[in-house]
């Protein structure tokens, strides 16, 4: 009997593309420390040659890893509808599960980092700064329009957007990753938990703010604990409104997270939020966290504001 091995999952392809000085470079920097190869301002003719085999020309068994190509307009022979026409093509093959990936920012933003950095613009050589920004994104507009994925940096410091491309891309560097039966990528599931007081999470799909339940905070025996610890696990449980609204948002999600996999949305961050980001939503990422597995997800937890000192003195400024 003639034993046939199973194909290889689909190598993952994330194409990085975007306004100048919005953060591709620290993408592609977050994903190489992610074990991905990144490739960055290569000839946009040359792309093909970067990308694996065709399957069929494979060894039996062999498995590529996550690969990241970027280009911008600095890129020779960077046309934006040749690229999307290209992309569509290289897309279409099914040993390749092809993302594409717009880094955006606001203009004022953009101004202030190559004043800074006192950077010339590449398509402000001999105008204002501002000008050379303005023609770039009317001719990326085709390309942020298309992209899959916008990641807009302009509230973003550098470990800000590290931290969320290690969220969104951290599973996909693991070489025991396998695509389900149809070669779908598995989806990427980020749980997180923030302080309102330090501003909302400004890359998450989902937010739910957990305000309204009882606030450990005000407790003096829980106070210097967190969301992590049973006895504050225990008084949020206590709250009358706490197992009925949890309940709902499970279902929520339920419903929703297996929606947006079938639409072919490969990364979904789902945030909840108390005043300090210590207690309250500390404790919902988490017990959602292990629901959520029990369903059959794979969530990544982080806390955003767990560890800041500065939490104390915001909620006793905020008491509820």
């Amino acid at each position: 009997m003639t034993t046939v091995s199973p194909a290889p999952a689909p190598q993952r392809l994330l194409l990085v593309t975007g306004l100048a000085g919005a953060g591709k470079s620290t993408v592609l920097d977050a994903l190489e420390d992610l074990g991905w190869e990144a490739i960055d301002n290569v000839p946009v003719r040359l792309l093909k040659r970067l990308v694996a085999t065709e399957t069929g020309e494979r060894a039996p068994g062999e498995q590529r890893g996550p690969l990241a190509i970027g280009f911008d307009t600095r890129t020779r022979g960077f046309v934006p509808a040749e690229i999307m026409a290209l992309a569509e093509d290289i897309a279409g093959r099914s040993d390749l599960a092809v993302s594409f990936i717009f880094m955006d920012c606001a203009s004022h933003e953009l101004e202030r980092r190559y004043n800074e950095t006192r950077r010339r613009h590449p398509m402000a050589q001999d105008r204002p700064v501002m000008e050379g920004i303005a023609a770039e994104r009317e001719l990326l507009e085709p390309l942020r329009r298309w992209a899959e994925i916008v990641i807009d940096t302009t509230a973003l410091t550098a470990k800000d957007l590290q931290d969320h491309v290690r969220g969104m891309f951290a599973a996909a560097s693991s070489p025991e990753e396998e695509g389900g039966a149809d070669g779908a990528v598995p989806l990427t599931l980020t749980l997180s938990s923030f302080g309102f007081a330090r501003g909302m999470p400004p890359l998450a799909d989902l937010v739910f703010d957990m305000r309204f339940l009882d606030n450990p905070h005000w407790v003096p025996e829980l106070r210097a604990q967190t969301g992590q610890d049973p006895a504050v696990g225990a008084h949020i449980e206590r709250d009358p409104a706490f197992a009925e609204a949890f309940t709902r948002i499970r279902d929520l999600l339920l419903l929703l997270l297996p929606r947006y996999q079938a639409q072919g949305k490969p990364y979904v961050h789902v945030a909840f939020g108390c005043t300090g980001g210590r207690h309250r939503s500390v404790y919902t990422a988490e017990h959602m966290a292990r629901h959520l597995r029990d369903a059959g997800f794979s969530p990544t937890v982080r806390h955003r504001n767990l560890g800041s000192r500065a939490a104390e003195e915001i909620e006793q400024d905020r008491r509820r």
